[in-house]
């Protein structure tokens, strides 16, 4: 809590510890009797989702702001791509096979950080889903610049920890897919998709479609592995059917080396977000 409070009042932190000190009788045993924001049962009532949604919006966003953090590169890419000294272990060869994208996004997060430290970790700071993969592998580049980097965990009824190269306190946890959706978004200087599954897919058309319909403006988006991306999405057969428009091809470019990715995001000119869909 900031140390600088302007208001004349007691604050929620004092009350909440005086409160926890009352006597103990059947009245300040009673759930009812609980200061609101420190009940965690009410907290977690249906009735108080939208409560929910505020705090989990407010909180990376205020740890953020504070840390003046201004801009971030996004990496999305497969929880299970291994790292190649390990992909004897990929349950299939393509997926080890894949792990030529862990180095290559270890690499990319390297270079990006070395840029990010000249601005006291503010601009160009890497975020990833905080998980395995491709996600550690970017966590981890930005460490071995001596960076700093975010993580954006996300709870599942598995077992999982954020990955160790996450700046602990730049390490987040969700209960909110939408929520963490914006966080990923709301600073981002480019988008990086590698490789992946479900997950990375979501991340990329809901990504892409807000540069499309001109919500977002239009930044490096970056698709690592071309053979790949090429054989998984037939981006041709769209725009031939029309569901798309020629237009829509260009909105993101094939890369396949780290180095390719920062000289086109060094080399980038700011696109205003589209006033008009092509093809409509």
């Amino acid at each position: 809590m900031r140390e600088d409070r302007l208001s004349p009042f007691r604050d929620a932190q004092t009350d909440r510890s005086t409160a926890s000190e009352v006597p103990d009788t059947p009245q300040t045993r009673s759930p009812a009797y609980r200061l609101a924001f420190a009940d965690d049962d009410f907290l977690c009532r249906d009735e108080l989702r939208p409560v929910r949604l505020q705090l989990e919006l407010l909180k990376p966003e205020m740890i953020m702001t504070e840390r003046e953090i201004t801009s971030t590169i996004v990496m999305f890419g497969g929880a299970r791509i291994p790292e190649p000294s390990q992909k004897h272990t990929a349950r299939t060869q393509t997926l080890a096979n894949l792990s030529q994208y862990y180095d290559e996004a270890r690499e990319f997060a390297r270079l990006m950080t070395e840029k990010s430290n000249e601005t006291g970790c503010r601009e160009n700071v890497i975020v990833t889903g905080g998980g395995p993969g491709v996600m550690e592998a970017g966590n981890r580049g930005a460490q071995d610049a001596g960076g700093c980097s975010i993580g954006l965990n996300i709870v599942l009824p598995h077992e999982q920890a954020p990955n160790l190269y996450v700046t602990p306190d730049l390490s987040f946890n969700f209960h909110y897919f939408a929520i963490r959706k914006m966080h990923f978004l709301m600073r981002a200087r480019a988008i990086t998709i590698f490789p992946g599954g479900f997950g990375t897919m979501d991340e990329l058309f809901e990504s892409l479609t807000l540069i499309q319909t001109g919500r977002m403006e239009r930044v490096p988006f970056l698709l690592f592995g071309r053979v790949f991306w090429e054989k998984v999405i037939n981006w041709e057969a769209l725009a031939d059917a029309g569901t798309i428009s020629d237009e829509d091809l260009d909105l993101f470019r094939f890369v396949d080396t780290a180095q390719e990715a920062v000289d086109i995001i060094d080399n980038w000119e700011p696109a205003p977000p589209r006033d008009e869909i092509p093809g409509r």
